[in-house]
């Protein structure tokens, strides 16, 4: 049988964890809408190509460590999780206690035991004493690199956030202090709030 491809890997992700089970009831008949929806509390479930877009430039590998930060409603925190399937691990912070809530029950009816979602931390940003991750996807703006997050990546690991209206995404070598840096289009997304 042969390998699975990367973007084998996300159809099958986006198919398993369908869009409108993590939307508030009133929004789920505009699940199909390539566009962002609101869930409430000044928060959005980013549009499907958006998320897809995010998740190829994010490479996520089977049996990673990721955190995922801003997760809102959980999705993106799911299909991380089909990613690294069930030798992997994936960690989501929010901010929003009500969302943290609804995130967790929309992951119990997931079946992605090896995903959470929990409350982030005030003043922190990320999760760093349970790094360090392989991966870190950001789905919320950045006015400029989030370095606190980039320094719970574990060599060789990769970022991606929008970063002052800019998706980014970097890359760690092996050896401390090397990284790449590259930019891939414009984006729209709610603040990250980094107090």
């Amino acid at each position: 049988m042969a390998p699975v491809t990367p973007e084998e890997a996300l159809e099958a992700a986006f198919a398993a964890q369908p869009r409108e089970r993590f939307l508030p009831p009133g929004q789920r008949a505009a699940a199909g809408r390539d566009g962002p929806l609101d869930i409430g509390h000044g928060q959005t479930n980013s549009q499907p190509r958006t998320v897809r877009a995010m998740l190829a430039l994010l490479d996520v590998r089977p049996g990673q460590r990721v955190l995922d930060v801003g997760a809102g409603s959980g999705w993106t925190t799911a299909l991380l999780a089909e990613l690294v399937g069930p030798a992997g691990w994936v960690l989501g912070v929010e901010r929003v206690p009500d969302l943290v809530a609804v995130a967790q029950e929309n992951l119990a009816g997931a079946g992605v035991p090896r995903a959470t979602v929990r409350l982030a931390e005030p003043g922190v940003l990320g999760a760093p004493h349970e790094g360090p991750y392989d991966r870190v996807l950001v789905s919320a703006m950045a006015t400029r690199l989030p370095g606190r997050l980039v320094e719970q990546l574990a060599p060789r690991g990769v970022l991606v956030a929008p970063v002052a209206g800019v998706m980014t995404r970097v890359v760690l070598g092996a050896r401390p202090g090397e990284r790449s840096v590259s930019e891939h289009g414009t984006y729209r997304f709610v603040p990250l709030v980094t107090d």
